[in-house]
């Protein structure tokens, strides 16, 4: 074999493949926001705060950040969800209800404490290609 295509297979091996374009899917966020009674919201914080969220992250929910909003008489609860996917948005919303511990914890939610929750809004949001980065 000439040394010219020695050499040359040896580059061809060597050289570093092209560079792959791997577009990572920008991130679905969810925002959702509870209707809020005065007279139980202490009970829903309760709830959220010690069950909710912890079961939720067993399912793969990233919480980005909560808030209360609304007014003293129509409060509301806020919160903002980062998911890679909408397909995996989707799956673990599913998980998280028919999950057994969170529905025996809504079962065993106080009758004085329902409802707790009235209308939720769900949003899904997708980026802009002018979003500034998150």
């Amino acid at each position: 074999m000439p040394r010219e295509i020695i050499v040359l297979a040896a580059l061809a091996v060597a050289a570093p493949a092209p560079a792959q374009n791997h577009v990572v899917p920008a991130p679905v966020y969810q925002l959702r926001i509870y209707e809020l009674y005065p007279q139980t919201k202490a009970a829903f914080h309760d709830r959220f705060r010690d069950h909710a969220m912890r079961i939720m992250k067993r399912h793969g929910f990233k919480i980005v950040s909560m808030w209360e909003t609304g007014t003293a008489d129509k409060p509301q609860f806020a919160y903002l969800l980062r998911w890679p996917s909408e397909d995996r948005m989707k799956a673990a919303w599913a998980a998280f209800m028919a999950d057994e511990e969170w529905a025996r914890i809504k079962r065993e939610t106080p009758a004085a404490h329902r409802p707790i929750v009235g209308e939720i809004q769900d949003r899904t949001m997708r980026l802009t290609d002018y979003s500034p980065p998150m």
